[in-house]
């Protein structure tokens, strides 16, 4: 027998395999010759992951690639149902099979264990560093889990970036990526890109032979945020850490455990958006007491000041210090978006209309200095202007039984906000509010820092769990992308991270953008993408903004459906939808928080129509979002309940909307339905329709 056959005679007598609970997932998990760890993945017998090393480099210490040894393996099931305090379903099933490998490097004698988790949608893993005498501190140089991809797929890709996720999403081949990427990278506040292959997490992926794939990570604590950089000649994606101050990758004390690493797979669109694997692969949450937690639907003092019609700052004043200004004593610019009469006229439209909060930026002392500058001291987020009256608003805001949203700005200043978190939550708990919004808008500051090292995710996960201590929850902008971490935080209701609404006022996204970010951002948890905006031309608000909504004002509505929440804003101004209230009464009626969820169509980058059913309620609601194309959406209404007549108010684009020629034509019709009728809705070109369905009350 030849030395090449005893070799592979080894290697194979080394691989440990697992299923799926359906038996669709083959995971296969084997040692090299040379002692390097690998894992391979299949779908139905198809190539999902090729064979893919696994390990890390360290700084100043032996990698963890390779001269390995299997020194334990054990195999489990585990099947159990969980609750989510909201969410898309009321229920979610966490079944798996499990293999975990305690991997022994004799030369150096430390211990590795690499946990797979294999479930019917997908496939998680991670690395584990037990407790032991040589390896106790180590710091990552670079992780090097590869995921060998089986051919030149279809990718929807970001620029990776280690300060944003800010950009407008790119499709094309693998290949492509390099030729693309220049034109990719535009503008931000704060940007640090690496790679002319780098690309970032949730990664989605079509191959030619009808698998979608998504990459992404979850349980992100105590790590540094994983990018991939993509060798685009062998089509092999590695992850990419992002760096500190002083370049490192991680600071790590065993015991500890890596994020999981996840791959989400199938032949049908649909399971990828319904997939609830990151979910799964976090921990259940520690909070005993989650009553104070509760889905929002609320309105804002925020989007006059995006399209430039308000400011945030009182003043015109410029290099300012906060210990040394008397506001009280300084000429106003009139502009101040945030005062108290306005304010109140939001808080009446609240209550009139149902919302449960509004949002109030610009309220805070500072706005006339805060950004570019790199300033520690930028913000107290406790001292209001003078023309904002917090007693008064709350006292206003409670006797209409609405909540006012807090605004904390940090302008990346990190250490500022952390020295004066307390102070502001015990602000926000004594004036009654308990929400805020987070930003971090700009460089990091310490400098040298990225929004996404570990720092940043430790200081995002301290701000969380410092918020549940005031029973406040949080909706984090400029942070890094959710990895599934509002199951252990579910005051975790609402995160950016992206390129949200407010870039319609920057300029415009493409049109094919919400067909797009469910498949990609929204994998690791919701987006608050703040939509609703019903006059699409922003000149009609500020003469001097020329840019425009990519969408019909249908599509608008439909996104409460498809880019779930549960935190959604109406963003746009009262006065926009006081001339449409017809429409606006689908954003009054839509619901934001479900029971059930069903992806009836799907396709990345073209088209999503989505069904939910309301929390205890017997109503459902669809919302369809198409691209520039246009099309027909055909569906059935299957998932109604048998024996049930429902009323289904359809809001759709008119015969000639069109998202930049015709944005606000519509048309409302009412018709009876059940489960076994079948729809076929005309959606224009960059627009869709929105559905609810009322249990027929005769």
């Amino acid at each position: 027998m030849t030395l090449l056959c005893l070799c592979f005679l080894w290697q194979t007598a080394l691989a440990e395999v697992i299923k799926s609970p359906n038996g669709k997932l083959t995971l296969t998990f084997a040692l090299q010759a040379d002692g390097v760890p690998t894992y391979h993945l299949t779908y139905k017998g198809r190539d999902v992951i090729k064979t893919s090393k696994l390990g890390l480099e360290l700084k100043n210490a032996p990698a963890l690639t390779s001269g390995f040894t299997v020194a334990d393996s054990k195999q489990r099931t585990f099947d159990e149902s969980w609750q989510p305090v909201w969410g898309e379903v009321k229920t979610i099933r966490n079944h798996y099979n499990e293999l975990a490998v305690t991997l022994k490097q004799a030369a150096t004698d430390r211990t590795v264990r690499v946990r797979f988790r294999v479930f019917d949608d997908g496939l998680g893993f991670r690395y584990e560093f037990p407790r032991q005498p040589k390896l106790d501190y180590f710091t990552i140089k670079e992780e090097r889990t590869q995921f060998a991809l089986a051919g030149d797929h279809k990718a929807f890709w970001l620029p990776g970036d280690y300060d944003t996720q800010e950009y407008s999403t790119v499709t094309s081949k693998l290949s492509e990526v390099r030729g693309k990427m220049k034109a990719a990278v535009t503008g931000n506040a704060s940007q640090t890109t690496f790679s002319p292959t780098g690309v970032q997490t949730p990664l989605m992926l079509k191959s030619q032979d009808g698998l979608y794939i998504n990459i992404h990570e979850a349980a992100l604590i105590d790590y540094s945020c994983m990018h991939l950089e993509l060798d685009d000649k062998n089509f092999v994606l590695e992850s990419h850490l992002t760096p500190d101050a002083v370049g490192d990758k991680g600071l790590i004390q065993t015991p500890a455990l890596s994020p999981w690493r996840t791959v989400i797979v199938s032949d049908r669109a649909g399971d990828i958006l319904e997939s609830k694997l990151v979910l799964n692969l976090n921990e259940p949450t520690k909070f005993k007491d989650t009553s104070w937690i509760k889905p929002v639907k609320y309105v804002g003092v925020w989007w006059e000041m995006i399209t430039g019609k308000s400011t945030w700052s009182y003043t015109n004043m410029d290099n300012i210090k906060l210990d040394s200004v008397d506001y009280r004593k300084v000429k106003p610019n009139g502009t101040h978006g945030a005062n108290t009469a306005h304010v109140k006229e939001y808080i009446d439209f609240a209550a009139l209309h149902g919302f449960d909060a509004v949002l109030v930026e610009g309220w805070n002392i500072g706005w006339e200095d805060w950004f570019g500058k790199h300033k520690d001291y930028v913000f107290d987020f406790v001292t209001p202007y003078p023309d904002f009256n917090v007693p008064e608003l709350q006292q206003y805001a409670a006797s209409k039984n609405v909540k006012i949203i807090m605004h904390h700005e940090t302008s990346g200043s990190v250490r500022n906000y952390e020295r004066h978190l307390d102070s502001a939550f015990q602000f926000m708990n004594k004036y009654g509010y308990n929400a805020v919004k987070t930003g971090y808008v700009g460089d990091i500051v310490p400098l040298g820092h990225h929004h996404y090292d570990q720092w940043l995710i430790n200081h995002y996960n301290y701000v969380l769990e410092k918020a549940a201590e005031h029973h406040i929850m949080v909706n984090g902008h400029e942070a890094v992308r959710p990895t599934g971490l509002a199951r252990t935080y579910p005051n975790l209701i609402g995160n950016e991270a992206a390129r949200g609404t407010e870039y319609e006022a920057f300029g415009g996204s493409n049109p094919d953008h919400t067909t797009i970010l469910p498949f990609t951002r929204l994998i690791g948890g919701p987006m608050d993408y703040t939509p609703g905006i019903f006059q699409t031309q922003i000149s009609v608000i500020n003469p001097q903004n020329k840019s425009f909504v990519h969408s019909t004002l249908v599509r608008q509505m439909a996104l409460y459906v498809t880019m779930y929440s549960p935190l959604q804003m109406a963003a746009d101004l009262p006065e926009n939808y006081n001339k449409h209230l017809d429409a606006f009464q689908f954003i009054k009626d839509v619901a934001v928080d479900w029971d059930d969820t069903h992806v009836l169509e799907a396709e990345p980058g073209d088209y999503i129509t989505i069904a939910r059913k309301a929390k205890g309620k017997s109503s459902w609601f669809i919302g369809s979002t198409c691209d520039e194309n246009g099309r027909t959406s055909n569906i059935k209404l299957d998932f109604l309940a048998p024996g049930k007549k429902y009323v289904a108010t359809i809001y759709a684009d008119a015969k000639d909307a069109h998202y930049e020629k015709n944005p606000q034509a519509y048309t409302i019709r009412k018709l009876n339905v059940t489960r076994k009728t079948k729809l076929a809705q005309y959606c224009a070109p960059g627009g869709g329709y929105a559905i609810s369905v009322m249990e027929a009350t005769k």
